[in-house]
């Protein structure tokens, strides 16, 4: 029997780009992480019907940018764009 390795954990680094990108200190290193994960978690539940196979994290140190890949866009963006003012809103109370 071979030993099997995971597919994205082989790939991270090479061919596929990091799912977080961000440098922290030991200190900020947990908040952050928990932040991402929180993050995560909200847009995975509340955006369950648009499809969302990945979300990208890239920090600056006044900027946090999430990116994130819809199979269904029109579900996050909303009708005129509203849903994502409101997006943006409720993502800043959770940071």
């Amino acid at each position: 029997m071979g030993q099997k390795v995971h597919p994205v954990g082989f790939r991270t680094g090479i061919t596929e780009p990091w799912k977080s990108r961000w440098y922290a200190t030991k200190k900020e290193f947990r908040d952050l992480l928990l932040e991402d994960f929180k993050v995560r978690k909200f847009l995975k539940t509340k955006y369950r019907a648009a499809a969302i196979p990945k979300i990208e994290i890239e920090r600056t140190r006044d900027e946090v940018r999430v990116i994130l890949h819809s199979a269904r866009p029109g579900v996050i963006i909303g009708r005129k764009g509203q849903e994502v003012d409101r997006l943006q809103g409720e993502l800043q109370d959770l940071l």
